[in-house]
């Protein structure tokens, strides 16, 4: 197996899939070598593939979306991976995902939300909803994406991984301005300390403390290159 997982991650990387894309990937092959018994995929072909997704299907009950990922997984691992021919048509139909009409908040309801929280999790919170980000979009902000003066925000690898600007509400600009200096008072405690590169170097235990207490690749606005003349860690 990690031969082949390696193959698959290298495969993957290559084509330029996202880090989100790999985990569920590399997550749906370990599954479907365990459902054949630990046999290797060469061995296997188009039946075991309708096995595994009807098993997800009736048994596991998964979601049509899940199947669906499930099945693009494999067809990947057979056609890209082992290069192996792989017949769609003979492997299984797509689910049919069911259309839901969304549950949309009314604009007094989303103040409510958001006057009940508190912290980085209410700015959050109001970035998503003023600037139509999606969530790991907002935490993976730095300094350098936030442009308080012309009020826009830069969105680094977003879906499809393509960057793009949005826009910043007015609303939450004096607090992502706290936010800001916050960050930068952090960052330079932390270098008095002895941080900044020597960080990099520090036990796994170490780094895990720092993203708990608000530094580090965990913390919302990671320091960029505006405070630190360096890319964020």
């Amino acid at each position: 197996m990690p031969p082949l997982l390696h193959d698959m991650r290298a495969a993957l990387r290559l084509r330029h899939y996202s880090p989100r894309t790999e985990r569920s990937y590399v997550g749906w092959v370990r599954r479907y070598v365990r459902f054949c018994g630990l046999r290797h995929p060469r061995t296997c072909g188009a039946p075991e593939i309708r096995s595994f997704l009807e098993h997800l299907a009736t048994e596991r009950k998964v979601a049509a979306s899940t199947q669906n990922q499930a099945h693009a997984a494999l067809l990947f691992l057979y056609r890209d991976v082992l290069r192996l021919p792989m017949d769609d048509t003979r492997v299984a139909v797509r689910a049919k995902e069911k259309t839901r009409v969304p549950n949309v908040l009314a604009p007094d309801e989303v103040a409510q939300v958001i006057e009940a929280l508190r912290g980085d999790v209410q700015l959050v919170t109001r970035l998503l909803y003023g600037s139509g980000l999606r969530l790991n979009e907002a935490l993976e902000l730095r300094i350098k994406d936030v442009d308080l003066r012309r009020g826009v925000l830069i969105v680094r690898s977003g879906k499809g991984a393509k960057d793009r600007r949005t826009v910043l509400p007015e609303s939450v600009m004096d607090d992502l301005r706290r936010r800001i200096l916050d960050s930068r008072t952090l960052h330079q405690r932390d270098v008095a300390r002895g941080g900044g590169s020597a960080y990099r170097t520090r036990s796994p235990a170490s780094c895990r403390v720092r993203c708990a207490t608000g530094g580090g690749r965990g913390s919302f606005l990671r320091l960029g290159s505006i405070a630190t003349g360096r890319p964020a860690a």
